[in-house]
Protein backbone atom coordinates (compact mmCIF):
# COMPACT_ATOMS: atom_id res chain seq x y z
CA UNK A 1 0.00 0.00 0.00
CA UNK A 2 1.25 3.26 -0.99
CA UNK A 3 -0.26 6.08 1.12
CA UNK A 4 1.69 8.80 -1.47
CA UNK A 5 -0.85 7.37 -4.30
CA UNK A 6 -4.13 7.38 -2.71
CA UNK A 7 -5.97 10.58 -2.02
CA UNK A 8 -8.03 11.84 0.63
CA UNK A 9 -11.26 11.69 -1.87
CA UNK A 10 -10.93 7.62 -1.73
CA UNK A 11 -11.83 7.29 1.81
CA UNK A 12 -13.79 10.18 2.73
CA UNK A 13 -17.22 9.91 4.03
CA UNK A 14 -19.35 11.37 1.46
CA UNK A 15 -20.80 14.97 1.91
CA UNK A 16 -24.76 13.76 2.28
CA UNK A 17 -23.38 11.29 4.74
CA UNK A 18 -21.64 13.73 7.15
CA UNK A 19 -24.30 14.48 10.04
CA UNK A 20 -24.37 18.43 10.90
CA UNK A 21 -25.94 20.84 12.89
CA UNK A 22 -27.60 24.52 11.68
CA UNK A 23 -25.78 26.99 14.52
CA UNK A 24 -29.27 29.00 13.97
CA UNK A 25 -31.31 25.99 15.26
CA UNK A 26 -33.00 26.21 18.87
CA UNK A 27 -30.66 25.09 21.59
CA UNK A 28 -32.80 22.67 22.45
CA UNK A 29 -32.43 20.67 19.02
CA UNK A 30 -29.36 21.28 19.26
CA UNK A 31 -28.40 19.12 22.60
CA UNK A 32 -30.54 16.76 21.52
CA UNK A 33 -29.24 16.09 18.11
CA UNK A 34 -25.85 16.04 19.75
CA UNK A 35 -26.73 13.77 22.39
CA UNK A 36 -28.12 10.84 19.85
CA UNK A 37 -25.58 11.47 17.42
CA UNK A 38 -22.52 8.53 17.57
CA UNK A 39 -20.08 11.16 17.21
CA UNK A 40 -18.02 13.87 19.32
CA UNK A 41 -17.21 16.18 16.57
CA UNK A 42 -19.89 17.81 14.50
CA UNK A 43 -19.58 20.09 11.81
CA UNK A 44 -21.68 23.04 12.34
CA UNK A 45 -23.38 25.58 9.84
CA UNK A 46 -24.93 28.87 9.23
CA UNK A 47 -27.03 29.88 6.66
CA UNK A 48 -26.57 27.17 3.96
CA UNK A 49 -25.31 23.70 4.67
CA UNK A 50 -22.48 24.00 2.48
CA UNK A 51 -21.24 26.54 4.34
CA UNK A 52 -19.61 25.00 7.52
CA UNK A 53 -18.82 27.65 9.92
CA UNK A 54 -17.20 25.57 12.80
CA UNK A 55 -16.71 21.72 14.72
CA UNK A 56 -18.44 21.42 17.95
CA UNK A 57 -16.73 19.00 20.02
CA UNK A 58 -19.01 17.05 22.87
CA UNK A 59 -16.75 17.76 25.21
CA UNK A 60 -16.75 21.55 24.75
CA UNK A 61 -20.71 20.88 24.55
CA UNK A 62 -20.69 19.21 28.07
CA UNK A 63 -18.42 21.95 29.62
CA UNK A 64 -20.56 24.93 28.18
CA UNK A 65 -24.11 22.99 29.60
CA UNK A 66 -22.46 22.64 33.15
CA UNK A 67 -21.44 26.54 33.55
CA UNK A 68 -24.85 27.16 32.34
CA UNK A 69 -26.84 24.52 34.25
CA UNK A 70 -24.73 24.12 37.45
CA UNK A 71 -22.45 27.38 37.49
CA UNK A 72 -25.19 29.72 36.42
CA UNK A 73 -28.39 31.10 38.52
CA UNK A 74 -31.34 30.00 36.77
CA UNK A 75 -30.74 26.24 36.18
CA UNK A 76 -32.09 24.27 33.78
CA UNK A 77 -33.71 27.65 32.51
CA UNK A 78 -30.22 28.83 30.78
CA UNK A 79 -29.87 26.06 28.54
CA UNK A 80 -32.12 28.67 26.18
CA UNK A 81 -28.87 31.27 26.46
CA UNK A 82 -26.81 28.15 24.92
CA UNK A 83 -24.72 29.79 21.73
CA UNK A 84 -23.06 26.92 19.56
CA UNK A 85 -21.05 29.45 17.97
CA UNK A 86 -19.48 30.25 21.56
CA UNK A 87 -17.39 26.59 22.18
CA UNK A 88 -17.12 25.50 18.31
CA UNK A 89 -13.64 25.09 16.80
CA UNK A 90 -12.13 26.63 13.54
CA UNK A 91 -13.19 24.31 10.55
CA UNK A 92 -9.93 23.01 8.88
CA UNK A 93 -10.23 22.31 5.56
CA UNK A 94 -8.08 20.46 3.13
CA UNK A 95 -8.40 19.64 -0.88
CA UNK A 96 -9.78 16.39 -1.82
CA UNK A 97 -6.55 15.83 -3.62
CA UNK A 98 -4.55 15.59 -0.93
CA UNK A 99 -2.52 12.64 -0.55
CA UNK A 100 -2.92 10.41 2.09
CA UNK A 101 0.79 10.45 3.42
CA UNK A 102 0.24 14.17 3.61
CA UNK A 103 -2.59 14.20 5.27
CA UNK A 104 -1.74 11.72 7.96
CA UNK A 105 2.02 13.90 8.40
CA UNK A 106 -1.31 16.64 8.94
CA UNK A 107 -3.24 15.18 11.19
CA UNK A 108 -0.23 14.30 13.61
CA UNK A 109 1.58 17.50 13.17
CA UNK A 110 -1.62 19.19 14.16
CA UNK A 111 -2.88 17.11 16.32
CA UNK A 112 -5.91 16.39 15.10
CA UNK A 113 -7.91 13.69 13.59
CA UNK A 114 -11.03 15.11 12.03
CA UNK A 115 -11.05 17.50 8.39
CA UNK A 116 -13.45 18.44 6.13
CA UNK A 117 -12.82 17.92 2.41
CA UNK A 118 -13.43 20.13 -0.44
CA UNK A 119 -13.16 20.43 -4.20
CA UNK A 120 -11.02 22.97 -6.34
CA UNK A 121 -13.56 25.08 -5.60
CA UNK A 122 -13.97 25.54 -2.27
CA UNK A 123 -17.78 23.26 -2.53
CA UNK A 124 -17.51 20.73 0.63
CA UNK A 125 -17.02 17.13 -0.55
CA UNK A 126 -16.84 14.96 2.57
CA UNK A 127 -14.74 14.86 5.86
CA UNK A 128 -11.76 12.60 6.31
CA UNK A 129 -10.22 11.07 9.88
CA UNK A 130 -7.04 9.40 11.05
CA UNK A 131 -8.96 6.50 11.23
CA UNK A 132 -9.76 6.55 7.79
CA UNK A 133 -6.12 6.59 7.04
CA UNK A 134 -5.19 4.09 9.18
CA UNK A 135 -7.93 1.24 8.31
CA UNK A 136 -6.13 1.65 4.87
CA UNK A 137 -3.59 0.16 6.74
CA UNK A 138 -3.96 -2.29 9.16
CA UNK A 139 -7.92 -2.92 8.49
CA UNK A 140 -11.10 -2.47 9.41
CA UNK A 141 -11.46 -0.31 13.05
CA UNK A 142 -14.59 -0.88 14.76
CA UNK A 143 -16.52 0.91 17.84
CA UNK A 144 -19.51 0.26 19.66
CA UNK A 145 -21.35 2.65 17.09
CA UNK A 146 -19.65 1.61 13.53
CA UNK A 147 -22.25 -0.89 11.34
CA UNK A 148 -21.88 -4.16 11.97
CA UNK A 149 -21.07 -6.55 8.86
CA UNK A 150 -24.27 -8.53 9.72
CA UNK A 151 -25.77 -4.97 7.90
CA UNK A 152 -24.36 -6.34 4.80
CA UNK A 153 -26.01 -9.13 4.15
CA UNK A 154 -27.03 -10.70 1.03
CA UNK A 155 -30.44 -11.94 0.41
CA UNK A 156 -31.31 -15.78 -0.62
CA UNK A 157 -30.42 -14.90 -4.14
CA UNK A 158 -27.29 -13.30 -3.50
CA UNK A 159 -28.02 -9.31 -3.77
CA UNK A 160 -26.50 -7.42 -1.44
CA UNK A 161 -28.69 -3.95 -1.12
CA UNK A 162 -26.36 -0.60 -0.42
CA UNK A 163 -26.10 3.24 -0.45
CA UNK A 164 -24.66 4.48 -3.58
CA UNK A 165 -22.28 6.36 -1.71
CA UNK A 166 -21.04 3.08 -0.26
CA UNK A 167 -17.53 3.45 -0.89
CA UNK A 168 -15.89 0.63 -3.53
CA UNK A 169 -12.75 0.06 -0.84
CA UNK A 170 -15.07 -0.45 1.74
CA UNK A 171 -17.44 -3.24 -0.37
CA UNK A 172 -14.14 -5.18 -1.39
CA UNK A 173 -12.95 -5.17 2.38
CA UNK A 174 -16.49 -6.35 4.15
CA UNK A 175 -17.52 -8.87 1.07
CA UNK A 176 -13.94 -9.70 0.50
CA UNK A 177 -14.70 -9.05 -3.51
CA UNK A 178 -12.41 -7.36 -6.00
CA UNK A 179 -14.61 -4.37 -7.87
CA UNK A 180 -11.72 -2.23 -9.20
CA UNK A 181 -11.58 1.23 -7.73
CA UNK A 182 -9.00 3.29 -9.58
CA UNK A 183 -12.10 4.73 -12.32
CA UNK A 184 -14.48 5.39 -9.58
CA UNK A 185 -14.32 5.51 -5.40
CA UNK A 186 -17.82 5.00 -4.91
CA UNK A 187 -20.24 2.02 -6.22
CA UNK A 188 -22.67 4.44 -7.65
CA UNK A 189 -19.80 5.98 -9.27
CA UNK A 190 -18.45 2.78 -10.48
CA UNK A 191 -22.03 2.11 -12.27
CA UNK A 192 -22.16 5.33 -14.38
CA UNK A 193 -18.74 5.42 -15.33
CA UNK A 194 -18.92 1.48 -16.87
CA UNK A 195 -22.62 2.80 -18.13
CA UNK A 196 -21.06 6.38 -19.66
CA UNK A 197 -24.58 7.62 -18.89
CA UNK A 198 -27.04 8.55 -15.32
CA UNK A 199 -29.06 5.26 -15.10
CA UNK A 200 -32.52 5.10 -14.74
CA UNK A 201 -34.75 2.93 -12.28
CA UNK A 202 -34.64 -0.46 -12.58
CA UNK A 203 -32.06 -0.64 -15.45
CA UNK A 204 -29.44 -3.18 -14.86
CA UNK A 205 -25.62 -3.91 -15.89
CA UNK A 206 -22.98 -6.46 -15.87
CA UNK A 207 -19.41 -5.94 -15.57
CA UNK A 208 -16.30 -6.68 -13.75
CA UNK A 209 -17.96 -10.21 -12.85
CA UNK A 210 -20.78 -8.57 -10.99
CA UNK A 211 -24.73 -7.63 -11.40
CA UNK A 212 -26.00 -4.01 -10.95
CA UNK A 213 -29.38 -3.32 -10.35
CA UNK A 214 -30.30 0.71 -9.89
CA UNK A 215 -32.87 0.97 -6.85
CA UNK A 216 -33.24 4.57 -6.41
CA UNK A 217 -31.99 7.65 -8.11
CA UNK A 218 -32.57 11.82 -6.98
CA UNK A 219 -31.80 13.44 -9.87
CA UNK A 220 -28.33 13.04 -11.15
CA UNK A 221 -27.63 10.68 -8.06
CA UNK A 222 -27.33 6.96 -7.85
CA UNK A 223 -28.73 7.02 -4.10
CA UNK A 224 -29.70 2.93 -4.20
CA UNK A 225 -28.82 0.47 -5.62
CA UNK A 226 -28.36 -3.65 -5.58
CA UNK A 227 -25.52 -5.86 -6.24
CA UNK A 228 -23.99 -9.79 -6.59
CA UNK A 229 -21.61 -11.70 -8.32
CA UNK A 230 -22.13 -13.39 -11.62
Amino acid sequence: LDLAERTVEEVMSHRRNIFMIDADADPQEILTACLTAPYTRIPVWKGDPDNIVGVLHAKELLREVDRLVRQSEGGLANLAKLDVMSIVMEPWFVPETTTLDEQMRAFLRRHSHFALVVDEYGALRGLVTLEDILEEIVGEITDEYDIREEALTPDKEGWLTVDGTATIRDLNRAMDWSLPDDEATTIAGLVIHEAQTIPTVGQVFSFHGFRFEVLERQRNQITRLRVRPL
